[in-house]
């Protein structure tokens, strides 16, 4: 066979009928996801949601259309893409994604600003209405319960830079704040590297209600997980510990503690669960920081059993007016936490919860957030938290959540397939490892696959490349 070259210089036609456009098999994924979104009507859903921010009017910017936009930041969290450009983008270049936004070969995608400008125009209720709306489907498909919660919080660093905060009694920056304070000590003019150095003996330097960030005021400075300082946002969640479903999700300042943050988060998640059964949320799953006796009692005033771990504080004095009232409470939380179901659902609860953060924020690309405002922030998480849920539905489905897990399967299979076409008496050793009616799945296509007449196993000889030299 002779080897073909590349041309480099190639006079495109003029006109091409639309019969011999190359046309791709399409993605098995995306095509399912529509399918789900197409069978509950989504795009009328949200048209009728989002028809208050339109106006007829022949002026103005041409817009998308509500489930279009909605398609757009679910491939943001299915392909891990962080910014609304790359979102575009990849929209622009993949004639899967094409397909599954609903364009053909001679529209134009939507840009990034037009996305941008469309997340700003619709309100942040909009969104989680749609999420909500997925939570109903996890119902229909008996994926949702919502009746033992595990509730925890990450931090995401800001699209804001610390250098840049300011006062915020009189706007001065902190390099000229600084300067001030090194005049006032003895130095004159100080260089870079004194006020580096000055800066570093400083204690108490970085107080949130002394600075703010001029370009995200809803930043706060706080302390990462892996030790450095930046400007922050809190998200929260609230996961179903039966299935792993999000129930509800919340961005809340980063310097509030766990003890405050935890209300908000349990309140809409309540929301979320008695319109899935009328009882609600009956159990609470958290680590030892939102151990508190103000937590317990609001807890028990809603009806819910709490399994937080009480972190040493030593002995306590519970001698005074409305102790023992939390002394009861904390009494019990203790008993319970000590019990084997505790230690069953805190194991589950290090599992999901910790798997929604890692979906959501480190594939799905949302750890260091693009965008400013907490309310814009938020909008792209219930979008994530959305995909995340319908994730689970699609692991029902095709046993995969996210389409490089689909690619990466196929390729196993593929890989698993050419092992048994060149030597079936491993057949039973490899397939060994499988569960049951996956074995025997594998096992009679394997079987009618050899088995056909038209294909049977060519030769090894015929598998050899003259760049690679003959196969042994």
């Amino acid at each position: 066979m002779a080897m073909g070259t590349r041309k480099r210089e190639r006079q495109e036609e003029l006109w091409i009928a639309t019969s011999e456009v190359v046309r791709t098999p399409g993605n098995a994924f995306y095509d399912r996801l529509n399918g789900i979104l197409d069978g509950r009507k989504f795009d009328q859903r949200v048209e009728y949601l989002c028809r208050k921010f339109y106006k007829k009017s022949p002026y103005g910017r041409p817009s998308i259309a509500p489930g279009v936009y909605f398609r757009a930041l679910l491939v943001g969290y299915f392909e891990g893409l962080d910014s609304e450009r790359g979102i575009a983008w990849r929209s622009a270049d993949s004639l899967s994604l094409r397909k599954f936004l609903g364009y053909g070969l001679d529209e134009e995608t939507p840009d990034h600003s037009t996305i941008s400008r469309t997340r700003r125009l619709y309100w942040v209720e909009t969104h989680k209405a749609v999420f909500r709306w997925v939570l109903k489907i996890l119902v229909e498909e008996g994926l949702l319960s919502g009746q033992t919660v595990s509730i925890d919080a990450t931090t995401l660093e800001a699209n804001a830079a610390l250098k840049s905060i300011v006062r915020r009694d009189s706007g001065q920056s902190y390099d000229e704040y600084l300067k001030e304070l090194a005049q006032a000590a003895g130095l004159e003019h100080p260089t870079r590297e004194q006020l580096a150095r000055f800066d570093r003996k400083r204690k108490k330097k970085g107080s949130n209600e002394e600075w703010k960030s001029p370009s995200d005021p809803d930043a706060r400075i706080t302390k990462m997980k892996d030790g450095r300082t930046h400007l922050a946002h809190k998200a929260e969640h609230a996961v179903d510990l039966s299935s792993g479903a999000l129930l509800a999700v919340t961005l809340q300042p980063a310097n509030s503690g766990d003890t405050t943050t935890i209300h908000k988060t349990l309140e809409q998640a309540q929301s979320a669960s008695r319109e899935i059964n009328a009882r609600g949320v009956e159990e609470v799953v958290a680590d030892k920081g939102y151990h508190s006796g103000a937590v317990l009692q609001h807890l028990h005033g809603e009806d819910v059993r709490s399994y937080i771990p009480e972190p040493d504080r030593g002995p306590r004095n519970w001698d005074g007016e409305g102790k023992a009232v939390e002394q009861k409470r904390v009494y019990g939380n203790r008993r319970r936490v000590r019990g084997a179901r505790s230690k069953r659902l805190q194991k589950l609860r290090s599992e999901l919860t910790e798997r929604s953060f890692a979906h959501l924020y480190e594939t799905g690309g949302m750890r260091r957030v693009h965008l400013r405002g907490r309310e814009n922030i938020l909008k792209r998480l219930l979008v994530h938290g959305a995909g995340f849920n319908l994730s689970l539905i699609l692991r029902k489905i095709l046993g995969v959540g996210k389409p490089r897990q689909l690619q990466g399967l196929c390729s196993t299979l593929w890989a698993l397939f050419g092992r048994l076409f060149w030597r079936p008496q491993e057949t039973p050793r490899v397939l060994g490892r499988f569960h049951h009616g996956l074995h025997d799945k594998i096992v009679s296509t394997a079987t009618s696959f050899t088995s056909h007449p038209f294909c049977a196993p060519p030769e090894r000889s015929s598998f050899c490349h003259g760049l690679l030299g003959r196969s042994r």
